[in-house]
């Protein structure tokens, strides 16, 4: 029975791969972020009056700020439309002899699959350039840069599975809704609430919120990760640096942040996975 389950998962991921890889929207994500990767590796001197590529860490550093914007936006409109059929497919797509569960871990699977093909399509691009022109120094940094990115779609991914459930049809707009209010939330407004509520507290207090904060929001984890490969601490804020200071050493911050990420793929998606299975689909 098992056995059975894991191959009907396999093929639920491997169709939706292949309708993913087949959307002009996949295929336009994959073009618009190489790209941006070969303008912003390319881009990197102009204010220092300079020409040329960037090598991989400058490339790196200057990547992460778009990776933490584009990839979360994109994981979450492609995972809601993915997710919400159309009026009456929702009840053509459940009545098939596959569990619900299975059938909405599949799916996710196989658009994780698809945009992180596009994503290391993109970076693939910008990093034989970067070769070619530069050199390998830094490299490490730019591939936990690409690390980042594939964590985030999955992430994000899980918010959209839960985002979805259930809103099919004309609801899928409201999803869709709420995924971008998410977006919006956790990409632009949580960093600016934070800092502001930090800086009316104590000093004590204000260390907790900003550990808190790094730890709370995943697009935060990534940039602390991604920052610590590049630069060490060297580029860290307020809350990566009082984050540091709590866990003793860049390992135990490495550490918190992982279990943070993880429970972000795990819950989000568990919890998706249980309300699909309950719901009366009409």
């Amino acid at each position: 029975m098992a056995g059975e389950s894991v191959r009907t998962l396999i093929l639920c991921a491997r169709q939706e791969m292949l309708l993913a890889a087949r959307s002009r929207w996949t295929q336009l994500f994959a073009v618009v972020f190489a790209g941006l990767s070969l303008a912003v590796a390319s881009s990197g001197y102009i204010l220092s009056g300079g020409s040329g590529l960037q090598d991989f860490a400058r490339t790196a550093a200057s990547l992460v700020q778009l990776v933490l914007l584009l990839v979360p936006l994109t994981s979450l409109v492609m995972g809601v439309l993915a997710l919400t059929p159309e009026r009456g497919g929702a009840e053509i797509l459940y009545a098939q002899p596959i569990a619900r569960p299975i059938l909405l871990l599949g799916t996710l699977i196989g658009l994780f699959e698809a945009l992180v093909a596009a994503e290391a399509l993109g970076f693939g691009v910008a990093g034989l350039v970067i070769f070619a022109r530069t050199g390998s120094d830094g490299l490490a940094g730019f591939a936990m840069v690409a690390a980042g990115s594939a964590v985030l779609t999955a992430v994000f991914l899980a918010i959209a599975a839960l985002v979805s459930v259930g809103q099919h049809g004309r609801k899928r707009v409201r999803a869709l809704a709420i995924a971008l209010v998410t977006w919006f939330a956790l990409a632009l407004l949580f960093d600016v609430a934070v800092l502001a509520a930090a800086s009316l507290l104590r000093s004590g207090h204000a260390s907790r919120l900003l550990i808190s904060s790094v730890l709370v929001n995943p697009i935060d984890a990534v940039r602390t990760a991604s920052l610590l490969a590049i630069e060490g601490t060297g580029a860290f804020g307020a809350g990566s640096l009082a984050l540091l200071r709590f866990t003793g050493g860049p390992g135990g911050a490495a550490l918190l942040i992982a279990l943070s990420l993880s429970l972000w793929i795990v819950v989000p998606t568990w919890t998706a996975m249980r309300r699909l299975a309950r719901m009366d689909i009409a």
